[in-house]
């Protein structure tokens, strides 16, 4: 048995923020606006405006308008935040145990941010599947 701590949530912002700076350049440029926030689980308005009854389901989530459907003469009406979720990620970390948790981080992170570009998930599973 070890005494591992888990990662907190200081620790995920920092993973976080080296993922981030480490996408390309014009990637990192097109979100550079996007606040990045660590939380344990999403919160229950949230919760319940997803559907989603166990909290342990929602590792990520994009919240604000998409920088494609935005009105090019002014700014957005709140800022885009992408929300980290670390107990679900955590838990799929551990679930998994084929991936490293500043992988997995990043794997999340990328998943949201192709959101605040404007794509859907049948686009990230897309561009995901044609890495591998």
């Amino acid at each position: 048995m070890t005494d591992a701590i888990a990662p907190s949530l200081d620790d995920f912002a920092r993973l976080a923020q080296e993922a981030f700076d480490a996408l390309p350049g014009p990637f990192r440029q097109a979100a550079g606006e996007v606040v990045i926030r660590i939380d344990d689980f999403a919160d229950e308005a949230t919760l319940a405006e997803m559907e989603i009854e166990d909290p342990f389901e929602l590792t990520g989530l994009y919240h604000g308008v998409d920088i494609g459907r935005r009105d090019s003469l002014g700014p957005a009406a709140e800022p885009s935040r992408v929300f980290l979720y670390r107990r679900p990620i955590l838990d799929e970390w551990c679930e998994r145990g084929d991936v490293g948790i500043a992988e997995l981080i990043a794997h999340v992170l990328i998943h949201e941010i192709g959101h605040h570009l404007g794509l859907t998930d049948d686009d990230i599973h897309a561009i995901e599947d044609e890495e591998d």
